[in-house]
């Protein structure tokens, strides 16, 4: 075994049986994003030689490593012993089977284009969010989340009259049946996204009777779509209510839809700069094209299932801990570091343990995420009218320890700063999740009405590496 091998092993903490000519980035767990980037400082450090961002995306698959190792072994010392393991460190498992060669297999689907489409335009190089050609920084600067929902379900940003229409279209329909407001009363012990999984469903079971035999038409998908953008939020809402012992009261009908969702989750009427963050909130949350919980609402709506079964089919994804499940972990970051001081020590343990940072790193974005300004600008207005920096501080410090990854891809995402911002509002750290589908609701029912537009089964190909032509030698005696 040659030392850039085992250079290889050590820093991904995997058996150097594993290291073949075929292994690549995100072809096992622990070549993850993060993976990644320690394993691109851990070459520059052993053989002296800059991997820049052009390089790191070369150096992705270990045949390539090997050639960049060969190429600079001179640079260093690096082709001497090489780094051992651990001794009290065990390896993992082999894999069972090797992969079949010639075969071309992207594990993720990363970088496939699996379909077209005009909702929203993502950079990662250069850290570009569009949604239908508007900047996310112009959009979460000057727009409010209703014209944002109406830009992404219905293509185009509403004049005043159309803006007034729509809010009024979403107040008349937030209402929830009595039957699953009862649903949501017997789940006041339950964690919100689980509460959410199980009653959103149940707004498909007591809304407007179809025909089970006939598919879901784009018109009866875009009626039932503006329906759950009203309602998915009083779901949220009502939930936190009934655990906190307080009755679910909708506001006048007049009040604008973040101010309801607002006024019933907290049980109080707003104020304006808790009003300006959950509009700017929602507005980045909106959409985020194809990710994970996108992807699943497409693969429903492909198999012609309804919108209520594909936003189902996409809070469950959503809800994984490398997805959207991730924001709640994220505002733990603050109780475990404890001090601003503590943020370097914090970082040096986790990446020593080969931990991820939580908050960092994105898998398209290698430039700051675009929208995490617009949510630290928000908790800072939070955080000097409630007049405690405290968490901010610590992850601004987190943020200042992460700056070496951050040249590399591993910078602030998205949901560093989000979770802190609802502690301010006074909730729960499990309302973290639930208040990102509340914002992202909108960019599925998009997702789904292009998909439906243009509908095809979505069935792409495993290929098989296990056992072959075996024989059956009989049952049991």
């Amino acid at each position: 075994m040659n030392s850039v091998d085992q250079l290889i092993a050590h820093t991904l903490r995997i058996d150097e049986g594993r290291i073949t000519a075929d292994l690549e980035y995100q072809s096992v767990r622990e070549w993850d994003s993060l993976g990644h980037v320690t394993l691109m400082m851990a070459l520059e450090n052993a053989y002296g030689t800059p991997v820049d961002d052009e390089l790191t995306l070369e150096l992705r698959t270990v045949a390539a490593i090997r050639a960049f190792a060969a190429e600079h072994a001179g640079s260093s010392a690096a082709e001497g012993a090489g780094p051992a393991a651990p001794a009290d460190e065990k390896p993992a498992a082999p894999a069972v089977t090797a992969p079949q060669p010639g075969k071309a297999v992207r594990r993720g689907l990363e970088g496939v284009s699996f379909d077209h489409t005009t909702i929203t335009r993502i950079d990662g190089a250069e850290g570009v969010l569009e949604y239908r050609g508007y900047s996310i920084h112009d959009l979460a600067e000057h727009a409010s989340y209703t014209e944002v929902a109406h830009l992404l379900v219905h293509g185009e940003l509403p004049d005043a009259h159309a803006r007034a229409a729509f809010e009024k279209e979403l107040q008349a329909r937030r209402a929830l049946p009595p039957e699953v407001l009862s649903l949501v009363r017997s789940l006041a012990h339950a964690h919100p996204m689980d509460a959410l999984l199980t009653c959103l469903p149940a707004l498909a079971a007591y809304g407007p009777r179809r025909d089970a035999a006939a598919d879901e038409t784009y018109g009866e998908a875009l009626d039932a779509g503006i329906t759950l953008l009203a309602r998915i939020p009083m779901l949220v809402a009502a939930h936190h209510a009934v655990r906190e012992g307080r009755e679910p009261v909708l506001p006048a009908e007049d009040v604008p839809a973040v101010e309801a969702f607002l006024t019933v989750l907290l049980g109080t009427a707003p104020t304006p700069a808790a009003v300006r963050f959950m509009n700017k909130g929602l507005i980045v949350h909106a959409d985020h094209s194809s990710n994970a919980s996108a992807f699943a609402a497409r693969v429903a709506t492909g198999s012609r299932a309804g919108m209520t079964a594909a936003l189902t089919a996409a809070v469950a994804t959503f809800g994984g801990s490398v997805h959207g499940g991730a924001a709640e972990r994220v505002v733990r970051l603050i109780d475990d570091v404890g001090s601003p001081a503590n943020a370097g020590a914090y970082v040096q343990e986790l990446h020593g343990r080969g931990e991820p940072v939580m908050g960092f790193g994105h898998r398209v974005y290698r430039t700051e995420d675009p929208r995490v300004r617009h949510l630290r600008a928000t908790v800072a207005e939070l955080s000097a009218e409630r007049g405690d920096t405290r968490g901010l501080d610590i992850l601004d410090a987190v943020a200042a320890a992460m700056g070496p990854y951050a040249r590399r891809g591993v910078a602030p995402n998205v949901d560093l700063y989000a979770g802190l911002a609802y502690r301010l509002l006074g909730l729960p750290d499990d309302l973290a999740v639930p208040l990102f589908v509340v914002g992202r609701t909108a960019g599925w029912v998009a997702q789904v009405l292009e998909q439906h537009a243009n509908n095809v089964l979505i069935r792409p190909l495993l290929s098989y590496d296990g056992p072959r032509s075996r024989s059956y030698a009989g049952g049991a005696a």
